[in-house]
């Protein structure tokens, strides 16, 4: 890599008297003001180092390009595995508590939860994480994605990010690269217009497609993002930093470093729960933090804003109450579902042990169904299939979609209403 010198935040911010860098530094500084305190400063602070850009569109006009043409200024990250990580007693309260309420319903989710409950919060975490990329769907889209019906654009990007987020949880061990490209790969691949691996060019966020110009934020160059991401990791094998800190501070360096070139956010709260994992927080469920970091949305970004001025505590403080957030709202689908299957006891007519039971089990991780999903689950014959469906369905547990003898899809409305219940909730903040 070239050596090319760098630059300070205020002495970038007087060179770009016209950027948005100062918006940036006082959205940081009125976040970190509005907390009580003025916060540790201590943490390192990106500097910038100026790059050379030609800009290229098709279409674009001559001026345009002229106009996003020439050096730009593109973010230094600071190593931070040996960095020392002091943390208030207010924050470090707030993360020890977070820390408590997620290994404490872990453990109750193992010993006494609803059998698909963890399919559940997987695909909450995933719909939750993809909405704070404006990514919506309906969880009848979802589960119809699932179920390998047709569905919209969104739906088919949300359901691989529910896989990529299988993939994240069957890493074992100490989170690496290899692993977090590995979760990538798998998000992505619906997309063919990004490449997977590490970024081979600069990326940047806000502005326009032509140049990083006038972005809010200009990630380091590509030709720093590998001994950026190895720092990362050395940070991520500490075990001198509470495991909920750690988790924070370790996610707000991967979304600084941006090392992919789509993706980043959602291979990031992936990284979160591959951490949670390994530090043995949450061993049996994904609790959705994503679904707290939701409903608080501004100010996740802006502690993020923050992290980058140098003040590591705000995204501390987010993740840990979103974590505390997402518990609240666990317990509350759990209560739901519960509530929603034993009102089914009394309404499904079944012999004891058949397979109408089994599948009525089964339907608040597949509340969109077909004989071909029936089958898989119940690993019964066809006919059998068609019994248990029939009994959910006299039941009102199951809605026929569509008519006809072949391909039918009957939805499990009560299902589909509870899960969008949830993520009205995340976004308003319930």
């Amino acid at each position: 890599m070239s050596s090319v010198p760098t630059v300070s935040p205020d002495t970038w911010r007087r060179w770009n008297p016209e950027s948005s860098l100062a918006l940036i530094r006082l959205k940081a500084l009125t976040l970190i003001m509005a907390s009580g305190d003025e916060g540790i400063a201590s943490w390192p602070a990106l500097t910038y180092e100026q790059r050379p850009w030609v800009a290229r569109g098709e279409g674009a006009s001559r001026s345009a390009l002229r106009a996003h043409s020439g050096p730009y200024f593109a973010a230094v990250v600071p190593p931070i595995r040996d960095v020392s990580v002091p943390i208030a007693p207010r924050v470090q309260a707030i993360a020890e508590e977070a820390a408590a309420h997620l290994a404490r319903i872990d453990a109750e989710l193992r010993v006494g939860g609803i059998a698909p409950l963890p399919a559940v919060l997987l695909r909450t975490e995933s719909a939750t994480s993809s909405q704070i990329e404006r990514l919506t769907a309906s969880a009848r889209a979802l589960a119809s994605a699932e179920a390998g019906e047709t569905s919209g654009t969104n739906a088919k990007l949300i359901l691989a990010n529910v896989r990529a987020m299988e993939r994240a949880l069957k890493h074992e061990g100490p989170v690496t690269v290899d692993s977090l490209i590995d979760v990538h790969d798998v998000l992505i691949e619906p997309d063919e217009a990004h490449a997977p691996g590490l970024r081979a060019e600069q990326v940047w966020i806000g502005g326009t497609r032509l140049g990083p110009h006038r972005a809010t934020y200009v990630a380091p160059h590509h030709e720093r993002v590998p001994a950026a991401m190895a720092d990362l990791i050395a940070f991520c094998d500490r075990v001198d930093v509470p495991v909920v800190a750690k988790i924070a501070i370790a996610h707000a360096q991967f979304e600084t470093i941006h090392p992919f070139t789509d993706g980043n956010g959602r291979t990031g709260r992936a990284l979160i729960h591959m951490m949670l994992r390994e530090s043995e927080l949450t061993i049996g469920s994904t609790i959705p933090v994503s679904a707290g970091l939701l409903h608080r949305t501004e100010d996740y970004f802006e502690a993020l804003t923050a992290f980058r001025a140098g003040h590591h505590e705000p995204i501390i403080e987010q993740v840990a109450e979103a974590s505390i957030f997402a518990v609240t709202l666990t317990r509350k689908l759990v209560t739901e579902l519960a509530r929603l299957r034993a009102d089914w006891s009394g309404r499904i007519r079944a012999r004891r042990g058949a397979s109408a039971w089994v599948l009525a089990d089964a339907l608040p991780g597949n509340p969109v169904m077909t004989a071909e999903v029936a089958q898989r689950l119940l690993g019964v014959s066809t006919p059998s299939v068609y019994v248990a469906i029939s009994a959910l369905e006299a039941a009102g547990v199951l809605t026929p979609r569509t008519t006809g003898r072949r391909n039918r899809i009957w939805d499990a409305r009560e299902v589909l209403t509870v899960l969008d219940a949830f993520a009205d909730s995340a976004r308003r903040g319930d």
